[in-house]
């Protein structure tokens, strides 16, 4: 079990379009990093009814997603996404995918001179840098990004631990850059998840929610990784990644949930991430 400090709530309906404060400013050399989930659906060209409709779950989640990446966009010019695949891979800014597979074939690059290049399309690139890129296009098409993917079954101390690394690598860069962290939580919430429903998914998923509000680091380096696979938790290497950007700080992330809620029966969490203060 996650043991967390309680936030406190600024506004908003319980769930969705909350905004939690943990912690304080720091200065430094990198600044911000942003969580937001996976569902295509974000893309309105892939959502039908759903995802063009004004209002509902589909519009509330695309825009708290959208609000989270402008921060990023406030901070830098050049982001890093960091995604789960199948094995560990580096991409170039160089890349553009299409979401052809998922029904609609919309273009997404990792630039702007990627996608002026009329660069060919890979038709495996993974979906958490596919979602990766077309967010930067809507929300920072001046923005430059490169993609590093953990194997989804990576342990959580070599993710932390890149995490870690990664910190220390933008730390010392003389230019800003944030993260864009891509990554699902349970996809076992209701009978009509796409791995069905587990009945200790909710109560999992409520822990995730508050470890990742509160900035909990030991607890996310803690998410155990074979219960996070029977609940299909996509997103464990890449919460324990993000958990270690931070791990070295004296005092927790400052952290401002934009959302979380699972519409899917897919626990979605959407927030903004900063180093905290001193405590």
């Amino acid at each position: 079990m996650l043991r967390l400090r309680a936030a406190s709530p600024r506004g908003g309906a319980d769930g969705v379009g909350l905004v939690w404060r943990v912690g304080a400013t720091v200065d430094g050399v990198f600044s911000v990093a942003a969580l937001v989930p996976s569902p295509p659906v974000l893309v309105p060209e892939l959502g039908g009814a759903a995802g063009v409709a004004d209002g509902g779950e589909v519009t509330a989640l695309r825009e708290a997603t959208l609000d989270a990446v402008r921060e990023l966009a406030r901070s830098a010019v050049r982001w890093i996404v960091i995604g789960v695949s199948e094995t560990d891979r580096q991409i170039a800014s160089t890349a553009v995918g299409t979401f052809r597979g998922f029904g609609v074939d919309v273009r997404a690059g990792l630039s702007a001179a990627a996608l002026a290049a009329d660069t060919a399309a890979d038709p495996g690139l993974p979906l958490p840098v596919l979602i990766g890129g077309w967010l930067r296009g809507q929300a920072a098409p001046d923005t430059s990004t490169e993609a590093r993917l953990l194997a989804a079954d990576t342990p959580g101390a070599r993710a932390l631990h890149v995490g870690r690394e990664l910190r220390a690598e933008l730390d010392a860069d003389p230019e800003p850059v944030a993260v864009l962290v891509v990554g699902d939580g349970a996809a076992t919430l209701t009978t009509a998840a796409p791995r069905y429903f587990d009945p200790r998914a909710e109560a999992f998923q409520a822990e995730l929610d508050r470890a990742l509000t509160a900035g909990d680091r030991d607890g996310l380096a803690a998410l155990d990784a074979p219960l996070c696979a029977e609940l299909s938790v996509a997103g464990r290497p890449v919460f324990q990644a993000l958990a270690g950007l931070f791990v070295d700080d004296p005092s927790r992330p400052r952290v401002e949930t934009r959302y979380r809620a699972a519409p899917f029966g897919v626990g979605y969490h959407v927030s903004v991430w900063r180093p905290g203060g001193e405590r």
